[in-house]
């Protein structure tokens, strides 16, 4: 299947859950805001979110600093 992530066309194998993509992208554990079709998911939903063909898919990871 075809998503968008962050702008950029990727194929992933279907279905995917969200949380194996964040492991795929080295993002797995870290402080992220992530929004699903342009709906911000709160984190409890990141482990049950299923991602389908076409989805697009935006992932920033938070930081701290000055």
């Amino acid at each position: 299947m075809t998503i968008t992530l962050n702008g950029q066309k990727r194929e992933l194998p279907a279905p995917t859950a969200l949380a194996s993509l964040l492991e795929t992208v080295g993002l797995a554990g870290k402080p992220v805001v992530v929004e699903h079709n342009q709906t911000a998911l709160l984190p409890r939903e990141i482990n049950t979110t299923t991602i389908n063909d076409g989805d697009v898919i935006e992932i920033v990871q938070i930081t701290a600093g000055g």
